[in-house]
């Protein structure tokens, strides 16, 4: 086979005639992503893949050419036009004003499943769970990645946490039809519905609904504490795991290093319409440029490009190859170990060490197998709205203020918003951090300057005109509204949280 070249961009792919050709837009990234990019990019050509490489610029290049998202807008006609994006790790610079290359790409292009798998490869790999195989399958586009934060006061800052019902159906969704074609068993839904019983509440409801339209696929929920507990000392009880996208950000770096090193796991990103392939770990800027990187990542996650393209041989082809060179002890130094290593290799080397083993099926790990099926059925896709609109009417309104006298009683600040209550409309609680200061608080409870104030109506809905009444009577009263959010009920049913005792 031939040396590495120093860059793998400027190849011609012999052309195959069983599958269709297709160009995809590949980025380097920063840090490590350059080397691994090429190293990656050299096997995918020595494999002879039925693909075309379109660069584009992408992260810390685009940044410091004044794109604050670092997505340039040739870069987003590139991808709508390719549909398919190879991603090296991108940097995002410190401090304000920039946003995540990640999560910009992500949610701008409907890329709401994130399917990470983590398997063990021991003892190749030391892991301290041999024979793990866990597939988290993330919401990849709500939650608390919104990224709507607010400072409030000068003690509260905000973080706002959406979650919407043809989110939750996408994703739930599509976890049970990747489960169906892989053949897998059992898929596990986490949440914190037991906390946050509307959001989380939601995701576990919806998880719920979708399970009986899969009776050929075990089903199970899990609190997500203790079920990443369980994760980490026995995830041989686990198949497929589907979250909301904190958790699921989370629990997929575990069960990484728990199947043994996040340097080894690769992601896809799926939407409708496109895709986008990268590694789960970051550019790792310290060792950049000593050929030390391993690139392995970034190549599971070309393997599963090459499957979602309908390259299914190339995928095989490759991820064979791949584990032959780590039965046969060629390691990087991050995988290095005296029981199985016989010889360190740097991020160029291991690339070629792959390329030589093409064609090769390992003798003891179990060899990859791709069946020629599309990898996302339309059917994952799909979401299906509530059978009629929910009658909503409004109960009242929450009123947040900025109070910071030097002592905070609750009682004094309560009795200033009952007297400038209009008819109509009385307060019916107090709030600090989300615990109950008003009625019947306790003296012990540690206030800061941010005020939930709940005022409810009589007989009858709160119309929008009584809360703006509401709002100019407290500006007048000197307590001016940072935030309000309306207490609705949908068909009879709270909208919103209801405090204890209220």
């Amino acid at each position: 086979m031939s040396a590495m070249p120093k860059s793998s961009l400027d190849f011609e792919v012999p052309a195959r005639t069983n599958v269709p050709h297709r160009t995809v837009a590949v980025a380097h990234g920063d840090g490590i992503g350059p080397e691994i990019t090429d190293a990656v990019l050299h096997v995918l050509r020595e494999a002879g893949v039925a693909i075309d490489f379109a660069p584009v610029t992408l992260g810390l290049r685009a940044y410091k050419e004044g794109h604050a998202s670092g997505v340039p807008e040739d870069a987003w006609d590139s991808l709508a036009r390719h549909k398919v994006l190879l991603k090296g790790p991108m940097t995002t610079p410190q401090g304000g004003g920039y946003k995540s290359v990640n999560v910009t790409l992500r949610k701008t292009l409907g890329l709401y499943a994130n399917v990470r798998p983590c398997v063990a490869y021991h003892p190749y790999v030391h892991s301290p769970h041999p024979g793990m195989d866990v597939v988290i399958v993330r919401e990849n586009e709500e939650d608390t990645y919104g990224g709507i934060e607010h400072r409030q006061t000068g003690e509260v800052t905000q973080c706002l946490k959406l979650i919407s019902r043809p989110g939750c159906e996408r994703i739930v969704r599509y976890a049970f039809e990747y489960a169906r074609r892989q053949g897998r068993r059992k898929i596990t839904c986490m949440s914190k519905d037991n906390i946050m019983k509307l959001t989380d509440g939601l995701f576990h409801r919806v998880f719920d609904e979708i399970a009986q339209e899969y009776p050929d696929i075990a089903s199970e929920h899990r609190i997500i504490d203790i079920g990443a507990a369980r994760l980490a000392v026995r995830p041989r009880d686990f198949d497929v795991v589907v979250t909301p996208n904190l958790y699921g950000d989370i629990l997929s770096d575990i069960a990484a290093e728990l199947a043994g090193s996040i340097g080894m796991a690769g992601s896809a990103n799926i939407g409708a319409d496109l895709a986008m392939f990268e590694a789960v770990h970051g550019s790792a800027p310290d060792i950049a440029g000593k050929n030390i990187a391993n690139p392995s990542g970034m190549l599971l996650a070309a393997v599963m490009m090459l499957a979602h393209l309908g390259q299914q041989d190339k995928a095989e082809l490759i991820h064979n190859a791949w584990l032959c060179t780590l039965e046969d002890g060629l390691h990087t130094l991050d995988i290095l170990n005296e029981q199985t290593s016989k010889r360190q290799v740097g991020t160029r080397e291991f690339a070629q060490a792959i390329v030589e083993r093409l064609g090769k099926s390992p003798e003891h790990l179990k060899a990859a197998r791709y069946p020629a099926a599309e990898p996302v059925a339309p059917a994952a896709h799909k979401t299906q709205s509530e059978p009629r609109p929910a009658v909503k009417a409004c109960d009242g309104v929450d009123i947040f203020l900025d109070w910071a006298p030097a002592v905070r009683d609750p009682a004094v600040l309560a009795a200033r918003l009952q007297q400038a209550c209009p008819a109509g409309l009385r307060l019916a609680m107090m709030t600090n951090r989300g615990t109950k200061v008003w009625p019947n608080g306790n003296p012990d409870t540690f206030c800061t300057d941010h005020w939930r104030c709940r005022f409810r109506g009589g007989e009858g809905a709160v119309t929008p005109e009584a809360i703006l009444e509401l709002m100019r009577s407290l500006v007048a009263a000197g307590l001016p509204p940072i935030k309000s959010e309306n207490l609705y009920r949908f068909d009879g049913n709270p909208g919103y949280s209801v405090a204890q005792g209220e």
